[in-house]
Protein backbone atom coordinates (compact mmCIF):
# COMPACT_ATOMS: atom_id res chain seq x y z
CA UNK A 1 0.00 0.00 0.00
CA UNK A 2 1.07 3.63 -0.77
CA UNK A 3 2.08 5.87 2.43
CA UNK A 4 0.79 8.49 0.01
CA UNK A 5 -2.89 10.23 0.20
CA UNK A 6 -6.24 8.13 0.12
CA UNK A 7 -7.14 8.77 -3.62
CA UNK A 8 -9.96 11.35 -2.87
CA UNK A 9 -7.60 13.73 -0.88
CA UNK A 10 -4.97 13.86 -3.76
CA UNK A 11 -4.88 17.39 -4.92
CA UNK A 12 -2.34 20.12 -5.65
CA UNK A 13 -2.90 24.08 -5.83
CA UNK A 14 -2.17 25.94 -8.69
CA UNK A 15 -0.10 29.11 -8.51
CA UNK A 16 1.15 30.22 -11.40
CA UNK A 17 -0.71 33.13 -12.23
CA UNK A 18 -4.16 34.35 -13.47
CA UNK A 19 -5.03 34.40 -16.98
CA UNK A 20 -6.51 37.78 -18.09
CA UNK A 21 -8.14 38.78 -20.82
CA UNK A 22 -5.65 41.31 -22.11
CA UNK A 23 -3.51 38.36 -21.66
CA UNK A 24 -4.77 37.00 -25.01
CA UNK A 25 -3.64 37.04 -28.96
CA UNK A 26 -7.20 37.87 -31.06
CA UNK A 27 -5.54 35.21 -32.96
CA UNK A 28 -5.98 31.47 -31.18
CA UNK A 29 -3.35 29.93 -33.71
CA UNK A 30 -0.65 32.71 -32.79
CA UNK A 31 -2.16 32.40 -29.12
CA UNK A 32 -1.34 28.51 -29.04
CA UNK A 33 1.98 29.09 -30.45
CA UNK A 34 2.72 31.11 -27.88
CA UNK A 35 2.17 28.78 -25.27
CA UNK A 36 2.88 25.96 -27.50
CA UNK A 37 6.56 27.24 -27.48
CA UNK A 38 6.91 27.86 -23.29
CA UNK A 39 5.44 24.65 -22.99
CA UNK A 40 8.65 23.58 -25.31
CA UNK A 41 11.19 25.47 -23.35
CA UNK A 42 9.54 23.52 -19.77
CA UNK A 43 8.55 20.43 -20.89
CA UNK A 44 10.66 19.69 -23.82
CA UNK A 45 11.82 15.86 -22.20
CA UNK A 46 7.72 15.08 -22.03
CA UNK A 47 6.75 15.53 -25.10
CA UNK A 48 4.92 18.78 -25.10
CA UNK A 49 3.55 17.81 -28.41
CA UNK A 50 1.47 14.78 -26.78
CA UNK A 51 -1.99 15.25 -26.95
CA UNK A 52 -4.89 13.92 -26.65
CA UNK A 53 -7.48 12.07 -29.24
CA UNK A 54 -11.13 11.82 -28.62
CA UNK A 55 -13.41 10.43 -31.42
CA UNK A 56 -16.51 8.67 -31.59
CA UNK A 57 -17.84 5.66 -33.52
CA UNK A 58 -20.58 5.01 -35.52
CA UNK A 59 -22.35 3.91 -32.61
CA UNK A 60 -21.73 6.63 -30.85
CA UNK A 61 -19.20 5.05 -28.26
CA UNK A 62 -15.86 7.54 -27.45
CA UNK A 63 -12.59 6.53 -27.77
CA UNK A 64 -9.20 8.14 -26.65
CA UNK A 65 -5.59 8.18 -27.13
CA UNK A 66 -2.69 10.20 -27.29
CA UNK A 67 -1.08 11.30 -30.46
CA UNK A 68 1.35 13.75 -30.97
CA UNK A 69 0.96 16.93 -33.13
CA UNK A 70 3.36 17.53 -35.75
CA UNK A 71 2.72 20.58 -37.40
CA UNK A 72 0.18 23.42 -37.51
CA UNK A 73 -1.19 26.69 -38.94
CA UNK A 74 -3.89 28.91 -39.54
CA UNK A 75 -5.49 25.25 -40.93
CA UNK A 76 -5.62 23.17 -38.33
CA UNK A 77 -3.62 20.71 -36.54
CA UNK A 78 -1.87 17.37 -38.03
CA UNK A 79 -1.23 14.13 -36.74
CA UNK A 80 -0.41 10.99 -38.18
CA UNK A 81 -1.61 7.20 -38.12
CA UNK A 82 -2.32 3.87 -39.79
CA UNK A 83 -5.75 5.11 -42.02
CA UNK A 84 -7.11 1.31 -40.79
CA UNK A 85 -6.73 2.11 -37.60
CA UNK A 86 -9.64 2.24 -34.86
CA UNK A 87 -9.18 5.76 -34.42
CA UNK A 88 -9.32 6.30 -38.67
CA UNK A 89 -12.42 4.49 -38.58
CA UNK A 90 -13.86 6.45 -36.19
CA UNK A 91 -12.90 9.50 -38.34
CA UNK A 92 -14.00 8.14 -41.13
CA UNK A 93 -17.93 7.76 -39.90
CA UNK A 94 -17.83 10.71 -38.20
CA UNK A 95 -15.36 13.59 -38.35
CA UNK A 96 -15.69 15.78 -35.31
CA UNK A 97 -12.63 15.14 -32.74
CA UNK A 98 -11.22 16.73 -29.96
CA UNK A 99 -8.10 17.55 -28.84
CA UNK A 100 -6.70 18.29 -25.76
CA UNK A 101 -2.94 19.36 -23.87
CA UNK A 102 -2.32 18.97 -20.57
CA UNK A 103 1.26 20.78 -19.33
CA UNK A 104 1.09 20.30 -15.46
CA UNK A 105 4.64 22.05 -15.12
CA UNK A 106 2.66 24.92 -16.52
CA UNK A 107 -0.29 24.21 -15.00
CA UNK A 108 -2.24 24.85 -18.43
CA UNK A 109 -4.97 23.22 -21.04
CA UNK A 110 -5.51 23.70 -24.30
CA UNK A 111 -8.66 22.10 -25.65
CA UNK A 112 -9.52 22.02 -29.49
CA UNK A 113 -13.07 20.83 -31.05
CA UNK A 114 -13.03 20.50 -34.56
CA UNK A 115 -13.39 18.46 -37.76
CA UNK A 116 -10.39 16.14 -38.60
CA UNK A 117 -10.09 15.59 -42.73
CA UNK A 118 -7.43 13.54 -44.49
CA UNK A 119 -4.53 15.55 -45.60
CA UNK A 120 -3.44 14.42 -49.15
CA UNK A 121 -0.86 11.71 -49.94
CA UNK A 122 1.53 14.08 -51.05
CA UNK A 123 1.52 16.11 -48.22
CA UNK A 124 2.24 12.74 -46.33
CA UNK A 125 4.71 11.58 -48.09
CA UNK A 126 6.36 14.91 -47.29
CA UNK A 127 6.41 14.64 -43.80
CA UNK A 128 7.27 10.14 -44.04
CA UNK A 129 10.31 11.20 -45.26
CA UNK A 130 11.51 12.88 -42.23
CA UNK A 131 10.82 10.08 -39.86
CA UNK A 132 13.68 8.05 -38.70
CA UNK A 133 14.26 4.80 -40.97
CA UNK A 134 13.13 2.37 -37.37
CA UNK A 135 9.93 4.78 -37.39
CA UNK A 136 8.87 4.26 -41.07
CA UNK A 137 9.21 0.27 -40.65
CA UNK A 138 7.52 0.75 -37.79
CA UNK A 139 5.03 2.14 -40.17
CA UNK A 140 4.83 -1.04 -42.63
CA UNK A 141 4.81 -3.67 -39.60
CA UNK A 142 2.15 -2.15 -37.43
CA UNK A 143 -1.80 -3.36 -38.16
CA UNK A 144 -2.68 -0.94 -35.50
CA UNK A 145 -5.51 -1.60 -33.45
CA UNK A 146 -5.54 -5.43 -34.71
CA UNK A 147 -5.20 -8.34 -32.44
CA UNK A 148 -1.60 -9.60 -32.39
CA UNK A 149 -1.07 -13.21 -31.29
CA UNK A 150 2.68 -12.30 -30.08
CA UNK A 151 5.26 -10.08 -29.56
CA UNK A 152 7.51 -12.34 -31.69
CA UNK A 153 4.77 -12.14 -34.38
CA UNK A 154 5.71 -8.33 -34.81
CA UNK A 155 9.68 -8.70 -34.89
CA UNK A 156 8.79 -11.48 -37.50
CA UNK A 157 7.64 -8.46 -39.74
CA UNK A 158 10.14 -6.12 -38.54
CA UNK A 159 12.95 -8.55 -39.54
CA UNK A 160 10.63 -9.00 -43.18
CA UNK A 161 10.43 -5.50 -43.54
CA UNK A 162 14.14 -4.80 -43.02
CA UNK A 163 15.23 -7.02 -45.56
CA UNK A 164 12.42 -5.98 -48.14
CA UNK A 165 14.02 -2.02 -48.02
CA UNK A 166 17.29 -3.19 -47.32
CA UNK A 167 18.78 -1.38 -50.46
CA UNK A 168 16.59 1.81 -50.62
CA UNK A 169 14.17 4.39 -49.14
CA UNK A 170 11.05 3.03 -47.02
CA UNK A 171 8.24 4.48 -49.03
CA UNK A 172 5.01 5.81 -47.81
CA UNK A 173 2.77 2.75 -47.29
CA UNK A 174 -0.73 2.98 -48.87
CA UNK A 175 -2.32 2.44 -45.48
CA UNK A 176 -0.71 5.38 -43.61
CA UNK A 177 -1.43 9.47 -44.06
CA UNK A 178 -2.19 12.43 -41.65
CA UNK A 179 -5.47 14.36 -40.19
CA UNK A 180 -5.51 18.14 -40.27
CA UNK A 181 -8.21 19.24 -37.44
CA UNK A 182 -9.65 22.46 -38.42
CA UNK A 183 -11.19 24.20 -35.15
CA UNK A 184 -14.39 25.45 -34.87
CA UNK A 185 -13.21 26.13 -30.53
CA UNK A 186 -10.30 26.16 -28.93
CA UNK A 187 -9.92 26.68 -25.08
CA UNK A 188 -7.02 27.98 -22.85
CA UNK A 189 -7.06 26.75 -19.17
CA UNK A 190 -5.04 28.37 -16.85
CA UNK A 191 -4.99 26.68 -13.58
CA UNK A 192 -5.85 29.01 -10.25
CA UNK A 193 -6.11 28.51 -6.81
CA UNK A 194 -9.47 26.89 -4.90
CA UNK A 195 -10.32 25.28 -8.57
CA UNK A 196 -11.37 28.75 -9.51
CA UNK A 197 -9.29 28.87 -12.93
CA UNK A 198 -9.36 30.73 -15.99
CA UNK A 199 -10.88 29.38 -18.89
CA UNK A 200 -11.32 31.44 -22.17
CA UNK A 201 -12.83 30.02 -25.46
CA UNK A 202 -12.46 31.25 -28.80
CA UNK A 203 -15.45 30.73 -31.17
CA UNK A 204 -15.39 30.71 -35.13
CA UNK A 205 -17.77 33.06 -36.19
CA UNK A 206 -17.25 33.30 -39.76
CA UNK A 207 -13.88 34.28 -40.89
CA UNK A 208 -13.11 35.72 -36.87
CA UNK A 209 -13.55 34.30 -33.83
CA UNK A 210 -15.05 35.50 -30.54
CA UNK A 211 -13.76 35.07 -27.17
CA UNK A 212 -15.80 34.28 -24.25
CA UNK A 213 -14.63 33.92 -20.52
CA UNK A 214 -15.67 30.64 -19.24
CA UNK A 215 -17.16 29.75 -15.36
CA UNK A 216 -14.26 27.30 -13.94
Amino acid sequence: MSDGPPIDQMRREYHRGPLERDDLDADPISQFERWFEEARERVKDAEPNAMTLATVDSNGAPGARTVLLKYFDQSGFVFFTNLESRKASHIEHNPSVALLFWWPLLERQIEITGVAERISSAEAAKYFMTRPRGSQLGAWVSDQSRVLTSRKALEIKLGEMKRKFADGEVPLPKFWGGYRVTPKTIEFWQGQPDRLHDRFQYVREGTGWRIQRLSP
